[in-house]
This record gives structure tokens, sequence and C-alpha cells, in this order.
């Protein structure tokens, strides 16, 4: 979220979806209810932001007091065809969320009702046109029928009325043309806030699918080092989406001239992006979010090579690996001679990023540590990685800073056109502060990687740029701890001055022993 956004403003806002969030869901469990959260919010954000599109282009061409929410549906009809184009999909009068919300109370007993068919009729307004696969499905996780709002319909019916009217009562949007310009930004930090907040109180289901933005937003920066402007960005491994939507903080979203692709395997996080990338104000004709498996099936042959990649593959899942005769012969993975292993894909997302990365593009992935020195077919990838010199960098992180895994992950950078036969190594495993219960990146420490990583020379303790040769040498091990020698913050010993306080210490140990011998004779004389 922009700075010129209040602070003050901002801490209400979270505070108010803290409240919604941990109010409303009851005995739903927190990451299940996320989606109807989210849900509700896209609901309002499409529904408000194409009011405001509506309201501008009317009120520009002389109709000063035109408001589209007050319309007819039939007389709102007229606009459909056109709309559609523009921002890919269509929302009748009666079925935006203010006025949803305004009926819901009074006819709370058909709401589950009504909002289905609502949702029904957003993504059919797509149906045949250029959009369609974007809208497709974007209110499947939304199920107001689910027998997790309630027992029965009245049950569920009562929560869906309560959602709506807390999200509605979001600070997010004012003014008379239905959507403020700062309404995007607010949006979109709302749908951030609640996804990092689901994913540190969800484990390891929630974790997996989000990175932290401190994350996301530094391996945005080393992604377009020495560039304004991108053609394409994309992410094998999407999740939610946050990665890619940080180059439009760092770029903005027009410096993205061809768009923002990326792939998810699993459904709810696909649509979850998807519904990012809307929320965010990205237009349906600037993003490609594909679903299925990166590594077996990849959706995007026809667009690569990217510019820019930035990835946090799962870490060390199962693929089909040699299992499967076809993927050798794979142009991804040929190359490097030998397969991933079938119980660890990290070199498989590796060696697929690369293959799709342009000559003149840069990728950062957050790798799994065991990918930097294991050996066996890894070891060969690795390899293959610098002996073609396609590894530019690589970056040992903090522990803890992910959700649901303490591990200290790391950054590989891969590159195809490089200026030297070097590896810069970075270790930052001890940039971190730490904020509540996990360690976090502040703004000074990402800054500290980023300017090591431009500057691309030796720092004590901190970076190393080393030959390939070397790394070939040491059998293609590249963790960072190989190759930068840590501080040594051991407190120096004065050895002079040590050895005479030993000598002080045996001296008195002498003249003690003494006088014991003293007492002890004299006691014996007594007994005597």
């Amino acid at each position: 979220m922009p700075e010129n956004n209040g602070t003050a403003e901002r801490a209400e806002l979270h505070k108010t979806i803290w409240r919604i969030a941990n109010d409303l869901r009851g005995s739903v469990d927190g990451w299940d209810f996320k989606t109807y959260v989210l849900g509700m919010l896209f609901y309002r954000f499409i529904s408000e932001n194409l009011t405001g599109y509506l309201n501008t282009q009317e009120r520009r061409a002389g109709s000063s007091r035109f408001d589209y929410a007050k319309l007819s549906d039939a007389d709102a009809e007229f606009g459909r065809a056109e709309t559609v184009k523009e921002k890919g999909f269509y929302i009748l009068p009666s079925e935006l969320f203010a006025n949803v919300r305004a009926q819901a109370r009074s006819d709370s007993a058909n709401l589950n009702e009504v909002l289905s068919r609502v949702f029904a009729h957003i993504e059919g307004s797509a149906n045949g046109s250029d959009s369609e696969d974007d809208i497709k499905g974007l209110f499947d996780d939304l199920d107001v029928n689910s027998a997790k709002l309630g027992p029965t319909v009245a049950k569920r019916n009562e929560k869906l009325v309560k959602l709506l009217e807390a999200i509605g009562d979001l600070p997010l949007a004012s003014g008379t043309n239905g959507f403020a310009d700062n309404s995007i930004d607010l949006f979109g930090d709302a749908y951030e806030y609640l996804m990092q907040m689901y994913a540190s109180t969800a484990g390891k289901s929630g974790g997996e699918f989000y990175t932290p933005q401190e994350v996301s937003e530094l391996l945005a920066r080393i992604a377009v080092v020495g560039k304004s402007e991108v053609n394409k960005v994309y992410d094998p491994a999407c999740g939610s989406g946050s990665l890619l939507l940080n180059f439009v903080k760092v770029l903005g979203q027009d410096k993205v001239r061809q768009g923002f692709f990326g792939q998810e395997v699993n459904l709810t996080t696909y649509n979850l992006c998807r519904i990012n990338m809307f929320l965010h104000d990205v237009n349906y004709e600037k993003f490609n979010i594909a679903h299925g498996d990166t590594l077996t099936d990849p959706a995007h042959w026809d667009d690569e090579p990217f510019e820019a990649i930035v990835s946090n593959p799962p870490y060390s899942i199962k693929w089909d690996g040699d299992a499967n005769p076809l993927l050798i012969n794979d142009p991804r993975f040929a190359p490097a001679g030998v397969l991933a292993p079938k119980s660890k894909a990290d070199l498989a997302f590796t060696l697929h990023i690369l293959a799709w990365l342009a000559v003149n593009g840069t990728a950062a992935i957050v790798e799994f540590p065991g990918v930097l020195y294991r050996g066996g077919a890894e070891q060969k990838i690795r390899q293959y990685l610098i002996d073609n010199n396609y590894v530019d960098a690589v970056i040992q992180l903090p522990p803890d800073l992910f959700f649901g895994t303490t591990i200290a992950t790391c950054i590989i950078v891969l590159k195809k056109s490089k200026r030297d036969n070097a590896t810069l190594f970075i270790d930052a495993s001890a940039e971190f502060v730490r904020s509540g219960n996990k360690n976090k990146l502040a703004d000074a420490h990402r800054q500290k990687i980023l300017d090591a990583f431009i500057g691309r020379r030796s720092i004590q303790h901190f970076a190393r740029l080393v030959e390939n040769g070397d790394i070939a040498a040491n059998g293609y091990n590249i963790a960072v701890s190989s190759y930068v020698e840590q501080k040594d913050e051991r407190e120096a010993v004065d050895i002079r001055a040590l050895n005479a306080e030993i000598a002080r210490i045996v001296a008195r140990q002498a003249e003690l022993r003494t006088a014991i011998d003293a007492i002890v004779a004299d006691l014996e004389e007594e007994e005597a």
C-alpha cells in the first residue's frame, strides 16, 4: 500500500479486517473461511470498480448526475457489450454489491439463492468474450450453500448477511462516483493483509501458498536491476500472485508492457490469484494465469521467453521424474542430461525457469537449502548450471521468514548473459528483525542485500565473488557457508593476561595448601 495512504487509516482498516475474520467465521477453519471473506471483498470491489468506471464515462459525456447503481436493469442492458470488452465482465444494477447488501436483511431467507444467481450472472457475462477464461470459476470457492457456514439455510444466510454488512463497512471507498481514487490501493492492501493473516494462523496449509511481502519485493527488485521496464513477468508456481504483483509496486503496471503470466496447480489458490489481479486493478487483458501442473503440463509455451521471472516453488515435492520417459527429452530438462529426483522436484522447477528465461532476463527463485549441496542427480544439475555460467548469485536468507516453516531458505539468481565467469555468494542469514512470532526482512536488510547484489564484489563476512572453477573444484557445492566466512563473534582472549592469571591462581593455591597442611599438623599434635 503506498505511503500516501495514512498509517492511521491503514491501521484502522487492518483492525476492522481482523475483527471480521475472527468474529464471523465461528467454527469455520480460518484458512477455509478466507475464501468467503476474500470472495465477498472481490464482489464488492468489482461492483464499485464497474460503477465508478461507468459513472465516469457517462459524466464525461455530459450526464453529470448519472448514477449507474440507480438505473433499472432494463436501461442498463444497453451498455453490456461495450463494457464487457473494456472491463471483461458486467453486473446489472440490481446485482451490485451495494444493492444486494441493502436488501439482504429484508430478504435474508433467500439470500443464498440471490448471491448464487448473482455470481453465476457475473461469470456468465464473460461467456464468448476474450475475458471468459479469466472470469470463469472466480466464485467457485464462495459456496453460499456450504454446510461450513451453518447446519441450516437460515443459519447460513444469517452468516452471509453479517459478512455482506461487515465487508460493506470496510473503509475502502468514498465519493459520489462509487469509487475513490485510492480505493484500488486500499482493496489491494486489504487482500494482502488478509492473506498474510490467514497464512500466519494456518500453519503449513496457509504458508504454502503465500510468500511474505518483504521477500516478494526483494525478488522483484533483484529481477529488474538495471531496468526501468520489462516485457513480461512470470511465476511458474504463482500461488496467490503476490510475487507477480510486486512488479506493480517496483516498476508500475504500465512498465510491464505485455503483462503478468503464471501457473498454479491448486484450484482454490488459482482462483485467489486471479481475484488478486483484479483487486490490484490489473485488467484481464494484462494477465494470463493458468491452472495446472507446470512441470508436466506447462501452459505458456507460446508466451515464453520471459524477461523477469520470480518464484517460490513448493519445497521438495514429488514429481514424475524418470518414471515419465517423455520428460528426459523435454527441451526444458534435456540439456542438463539428468532429471531431478522423483522425491525432490526443486531443481526441476529451476530448469523449467531457466529454459523459459530470456537471454537478457533475470530469474530470482526461493529454494530449499538442500538443493545447494545434495549429491546424485542434483549435483549433476548444479554442474550443468555452473559449467554453463547460469548461476549469477546465491543468497542465504535468515531462518523463520516464511509461514508454515522455520527453515532458512535461499535465493538462486539465474542469468543467461553474464559479464564474468563467477558466482556471487551473499550471507544474509543475520539480516532480520523479530516481528511477532516470525523473523522479517526490514527495509535496511533488503537494501543491504540488493546493494551487495548490484555491487558484485566481495565484502568481508557478507559477500564473496567466487570463480566457477573454484566451485567445480569444491564438488559443485554452492552452499553460501562454504564460501563466505562468518564473523567470529567470540570474545578475544589475551593469552599473556590469561597465563598471568593462571600463575596467580596456582601460587594462591600453593599458599592455601601450605596453610591447610599447618592446620592439619597442629590438630594431629593436639590429638597426640
